[in-house]
């Protein structure tokens, strides 16, 4: 057999439940003809996220170790691996610590498979990792069924046809063609803090009048939000408004992640002047022209001394541009009001004033913008509810 000196690995893992029902999926690729070489997947048991994702690894490399094993190859063998776990690439990169006592003996595990190999790692958006993991969900599924996994009867491949890597794979690539290499974007995972007992309502609750807490429901819906996020496992840092309702929102997720949270004033709603704790009809009812004028400009502002939509996105910019310098090419948690996600939102848009008013943004609903070096930005979720249910 004539193989290859240069090898893609990529490989995935998934926990129904984290911990659950888990298993993980790899596959082994000539990078130059995008041939797969090898397929391996396995149903674990109960198992995390992360733990199922390292295994993969392993097997990954296992299965480059056992190509190998057919015959030299006269060189440097070079790996690059490629996987949608951030903290899986990073740990192993260097760039991140291993803290937890899982993780170390199956790192440890992976740096030994291929001694002397060249190995370099790169994070992928799941989308682009659909081999592996389909690999892994049909191990999942088998292990369900009492069975093992079985390679005669898999269709990932079938299901994931690929062309060539255009470029040594060492090099990091975006998809199998060629592109700019922007690095890893700095991704604000945006989270509306849960419910108090004015948002039912629909008041006015600015950061100019009260400060109320979470209520019982919006209590629930932080518990649910930390969950959601500790199932991701790609949070890396939390950020939160001064406000309460979002530090109680910010600090349930930090519990269940063992993260500390940074408080940033520039992401604190909106201060809504006179009109603080009313209705939107009753604002009309007291303050109709000051409110009409609101509504047809951005640079007007609230009765009584509140902030324009204008003031609001200076503010936030400016917020936004340290968090993005601050957080390079990283993912972190930016748990803020429904002004502010807005404004980033039509900002990264490049949209109106106005399209502020034609978003719906639910209590403890997550929205998610990335922010490339290049300047460029691309929002990839809007109002997602679905941990909520």
């Amino acid at each position: 057999m004539s193989l290859p000196r240069r090898f893609v690995v990529e490989a995935d893992g998934g926990s129904r439940g984290n911990p659950g029902p888990a298993g993980y999926g790899a596959v082994v690729i000539d990078p130059d003809t995008g041939e797969t070489l090898a397929e391996t997947a396995e149903y674990i048991g109960v198992a995390t996220n992360n733990v199922a994702e390292y295994r993969g690894l392993v097997a990954g490399l296992r299965a480059v170790g056992a190509l190998l094993a057919d015959g030299p190859v006269g060189t440097v063998v070079q790996v690059r691996v490629r996987m949608d776990s951030k903290l899986v690439v990073e740990q192993m990169s260097g760039r991140w610590k291993i803290k937890h006592p899982d993780m170390k003996p199956l790192a440890a595990e992976a740096a030994a498979v291929l001694p002397g190999a060249d190995i370099s790692y790169e994070w992928i958006p799941r989308e682009r990792n659909k081999h592996a993991d389909r690999l892994a969900n049909e191990a999942m599924d088998a292990g369900r069924r009492g069975d093992r996994w079985d390679p005669s009867a898999s269709t990932a491949a079938l299901d994931t046809p690929r062309a060539p890597v255009a470029a040594d794979p060492v090099t990091p690539q975006v998809g199998w063609g060629s592109a700019p290499d922007l690095g890893a974007p700095a991704t604000l995972l945006l989270l509306r803090h849960g419910e108090t007992a004015l948002t039912p309502q629909k008041r006015f609750s600015g950061s100019g009048g009260t400060d109320p807490a979470l209520s019982p429901a919006g209590l629930e819906q932080a518990e649910r939000a930390a969950t959601a996020f500790a199932a991701l496992g790609t949070v890396e840092e939390i950020v939160s408004s001064p406000l309460r309702r979002c530090r109680e929102t910010a600090g349930a997720v930090a519990a269940r992640l063992g993260l500390e949270v940074r408080i940033e004033d520039g992401l604190r709603e909106t201060d809504f002047g006179a009109w603080e704790g009313l209705t939107f009809g009753e604002v009309g009812e007291r303050y109709g022209d000051d409110l009409d004028a609101w509504l047809a400009s951005p640079d007007a502002a609230p009765t009584g001394g509140g902030e324009s939509f204008t003031e609001v996105a200076e503010r936030v910019s400016a917020a936004r541009d340290a968090l993005v310098t601050r957080y390079a090419g990283r993912t972190v948690l930016v748990v803020t009001h429904v002004t502010p996600i807005k404004t980033l939102v039509r900002l990264a848009l490049g949209a109106p004033p106005e399209a502020l008013f034609r978003m719906e943004l639910s209590a403890a609903s997550v929205s998610s913008v990335a922010y490339y070096a290049d300047g460029n930005a691309s929002v990839r979720l809007l109002n997602d509810t679905s941990h909520l249910r």
